[in-house]
Order: structure tokens, then C-alpha cells, then sequence
């Protein structure tokens, strides 16, 4: 079986929340030398359509969650060769959350294990998380950047007004604090009415821009 064949499978197999499935693929493709981040980039596009299904009333909240932990067991499995594959460990502080009025973590926990598997101290706040929390935060913690998340559209009023209080109270103390968003509906016009300073495609892109931030000379 072809690469992309256990790709396109593996894809089907989290979209369909069938979890030995999606296991089993993954084995295969380990034992066959895989690469683990060809096996996130298929687990991205499992995820992102399990979201779009949610969002389309197909599937319950039962069914996020149940793809998380078919996300979560899979990242067992691609581990060892994520960290094996990893580049220089990155030194950097990264705040991660999801913002208030979203309770979903399926992206913000894979952009977090991500992170931490490329040297990052990574800080979660969870889900539902108030912006003057964040600020709060990142007032005390100083990380390199901060990751907004949030899978749903009802929550961009929340990301903006939490992207603006940061701006404003960092601006005021005269600190430069990156800020990063992302989540299964971002694309360019979110990221435009957010304020941000980054967004990421996926999980993988929100890896790529925190080690590009926090590279040093």
C-alpha cells in the first residue's frame, strides 16, 4: 500500500472516528519507516474535517472529543520518531490556550504536543480561557509568544478582544510579545478582524512560525 493511499485511509479512518483503524494504519506506517510528520499533516486534515462536520451539526460535541483522543493516542505512538526526526531543540517559552466561549482542544493539544516535542516549554492554559487571564499570564510567565486557539466561529469576537487587550497592556508596558492564532476555521479574513500577529494554517505551520519567532541570531 502506497504512502499516500495510508494517508488518504488514515484521513477517512479519524473522520469516521474509527479508532482501532486509525491506529492500525499508524503502526503500519511506523513499521514501514513513515514519516511521523506526514502521519500529523494526515491527522490535520482527519481533524479539520471532523470540525467541519461539527460545524455543520453532523456530528455531537461527542465526536470532537472522541477525535482528540483518537489524536491523543496516536501522539503516543508517533513520539519516539517525532523526537527522533526533531530538529535543534528550540529554546523558547511558548502561552498557549483557547479562548473564552470555546471549550475545544483538539487543536491547541496537538500545536502543544507539537511544540513540546521540538524543545518548547509550553504553558496550557486549557479552554474557556478570559483574556484578562491570558493577559495575567503573560504578564507573569513573559513567554516568546502567545497562541490564541479556537475551532469555532462564535469565538472570534472573544480572540479579538483578547488579542486587544494583550496588545494594549503589552504596548503600555513597552513589551513585545508576538501573538499567534489558529484553529480549524482561520484563514487570512479571521486573522485580518482578529488583530493577531500571526495565524497558522495547522498545527505544523504554528510550529514552523514559533521556531522562526523565537530563533536566535
Amino acid at each position: 500500500m502506497s504512502d499516500d493511499t495510508l494517508s488518504a485511509e488514515l484521513v477517512r479512518a479519524i473522520t469516521d472516528l474509527d479508532e482501532t483503524g486509525a491506529l492500525a494504519l499508524v503502526e503500519a506506517r511506523l513499521a514501514a519507516n513513515g514519516d511521523p510528520f506526514e502521519i500529523v499533516a494526515a491527522c490535520q486534515t482527519g481533524l479539520r474535517q471532523v470540525g467541519e462536520l461539527y460545524e455543520a451539526r453532523q456530528y455531537y460535541l461527542s465526536g470532537l472529543i472522541m477525535a482528540g483522543e483518537i489524536f491523543r493516542e496516536i501522539f503516543e505512538l508517533l513520539r519516539p520518531a517525532l523526537e527522533r526526526r526533531a530538529a535543534e531543540p528550540a529554546a523558547g517559552r511558548i502561552l498557549l490556550g483557547t479562548v473564552q466561549g470555546d471549550i475545544h482542544d483538539i487543536g491547541k493539544n496537538m500545536l502543544g504536543m507539537l511544540l513540546t516535542s521540538h524543545g518548547f516549554a509550553v504553558t496550557d492554559l486549557g479552554v474557556d480561557v478570559p483574556a484578562a487571564e491570558f493577559l495575567r499570564r503573560t504578564l507573569e510567565l513573559r513567554p516568546d509568544v502567545v497562541c490564541l486557539s479556537s475551532l469555532i466561529t462564535s469565538a472570534h469576537e472573544s480572540m479579538r478582544q483578547t488579542v486587544a487587550l494583550l496588545k494594549s497592556e503589552l504596548a503600555r508596558r513597552a513589551l513585545n510579545v508576538p501573538i499567534l492564532i489558529g484553529g480549524g476555521l482561520m484563514d487570512e479574513h479571521v486573522f485580518r478582524y482578529v488583530g493577531a500577529d500571526y495565524w497558522a494554517a495547522d498545527a505544523m505551520d504554528g510550529v514552523r512560525l514559533c521556531r522562526r519567532l523565537t530563533a536566535r541570531p
